[in-house]
């Protein structure tokens, strides 16, 4: 195979970063592949770690000690008492970009007692931690207390880092640390819980050059004093800062500050009042991600976006008395004419204002509706006519979220589209053996090009 062919497949196998079944598949074709693969697998390794296969993982990076930690440390766990702990066919930590020390720390500490965990600790950090490491993304969890920028190496190791994710109870010298070993920081999220924060990670902010992407994942409201310490910390960043995520609602005025902002994600874990968004203008933004904020806060700021939004997704935990499901549909027809992707939360009584939303987005691209009537409260007949019927000619991927889908309507909705692009379609639902033979009909009719079943949130992901 030609040089050339090689370098194509790897940005092939690239762009399926998320979907490790299809890697998986493809790693097993012929050795080059799984040379081209293993490699973007292990870039991540802890992102598809499963519950019960921690022990898997931890074999394999054990197998990369010497003969005689390796064994010493091994034998009686993994139950090789007459045979060596046989080293890796790969380098496969070599691969490794992402550091997550927390999900390491808790392999360990399930597996060692007190005593000989800090020895195992000791030695697979220095597997991650050495001069001919580069990790570009690190992970430091809730009140851990290792100095690892004292590790050798660690300096050059963590020299080209650009993502720090870590909690706000973090000891002083390890931020300190930080801010002597991470020079190359643009993405931030902070893990703000109750208890002691930090404020030392306020000097940390203000160290970095250029911050892109901040995330506050704050879960107390007891933290406040904190938060708009936090927040004002940013105001140096504001004008190279395109990404924000918060999970509550700002202490300050900070989000009118980032007026180059291209990404929003509100996720409250509380229904509050946002008063903050209704004037909010932020010219530039492209993408609004919100869960659990009141209708009455985000139509202001939909409108004032310019009709720059090309990708929206609201959600809510559950049926509200005070949201206004036809406002905030109102409100993106009204003022996103370009946008691609949508999700949202439709009801029976709202299947009108879809339609003209479909009318007058004709770019749109995906569509999720999460439904949260009952299948003989919500008439699907009159919601799948109105999506045949007023469909931009671009919109074929669809994710549907029911309680339940009636074998009838779905028919009755695949039967008129024929003629249309093959869908990609996704169903959230538990009750879909029913419509599994069906759905492989209008497969082999080229009607449908894919379909998923019990799909997670992956919100905007569909399954060439």
């Amino acid at each position: 195979m030609s040089k050339l062919s090689i370098d194509i497949f790897y940005l092939i196998f690239k762009e399926f970063l998320n979907d490790k079944k299809n890697l998986y598949s493809c790693l097993l074709v012929n050795k080059t592949f799984c040379e081209l693969i293993i490699p973007i697998l292990w870039n991540n390794p802890w992102k598809f770690l499963k519950l019960g296969k921690e022990n898997s993982l931890l074999y394999v990076i054990t197998s990369h000690l010497s003969d005689e930690s390796r064994n010493n440390l091994c034998r009686d766990i993994f139950n090789h008492s007459h045979e060596k702990v046989k080293k890796p066919l790969f380098d496969y930590i070599s691969f490794c970009k992402h550091l997550n020390l927390g999900i390491i720390q808790n392999i360990i500490d399930a597996v060692w007692i007190k005593g000989e965990a800090t020895n195992a600790k000791n030695k697979i950090f220095n597997l991650f931690i050495n001069e001919n490491m580069r990790i570009s993304h690190l992970y430091i969890p809730y009140k851990f207390d290792i100095q690892i920028h004292h590790i050798p190496g660690a300096k050059s190791c963590f020299s080209e880092i650009e993502f720090l994710s870590c909690n706000t109870n973090i000891k002083d010298n390890i931020v300190t640390g930080l801010m002597e070993t991470c020079k190359s920081i643009r993405k931030l999220e902070l893990i703000i819980e109750t208890g002691k924060n930090n404020y030392k990670i306020v000097e940390l902010i203000k160290s970095i050059k250029k911050l892109y992407s901040i995330n506050l994942m704050c879960y107390s409201y007891e933290s406040e004093s904190f938060c708009e310490t936090l927040e004002n910390s940013l105001i140096k960043h504001v004008n190279t800062i395109k990404y924000f995520k918060t999970t509550k609602r700002p202490s300050t005025n900070i989000l009118s500050y980032f007026i180059n902002l291209r990404v929003l994600e509100l996720d409250s874990f509380h229904y509050m009042p946002w008063n903050c968004l209704e004037n909010l203008s932020l010219p530039f933004l492209k993408i609004l991600k919100v869960k659990h904020v009141l209708t009455d806060n985000l139509t202001g700021l939909i409108e004032n976006t310019s009709g720059t939004l090309i990708e929206i997704s609201i959600t809510w935990r559950i049926c509200h008395s005070k949201i206004n499901y036809k406002k905030i549909i109102q409100a993106i027809y009204q003022n996103c004419p370009n946008l691609k992707y949508l999700k949202l939360v439709i009801k029976k009584k709202n299947i009108i204002d879809l339609e003209k939303l479909l009318i007058q987005c004709q770019y749109l691209e995906g569509l999720y509706l999460v439904i949260e009537d009952k299948v003989d409260e919500f008439n699907l007949n009159n919601l799948f006519k109105v999506l045949v019927n007023s469909s931009p000619t671009n919109l074929f991927k669809f994710k549907f979220s029911f309680f339940e889908i009636k074998f009838s309507s779905l028919k009755l909705f695949l039967d008129n589209w024929k003629g249309r692009h093959p869908m990609l379609l996704q169903f959230g639902s538990d009750q879909l053996d029913e419509i599994k033979d069906l759905i492989e009909e209008y497969k082999s009719e080229r009607i449908i090009k894919n379909c998923d079943y019990n799909f997670h949130d992956e919100e905007f992901e569909w399954s060439n």
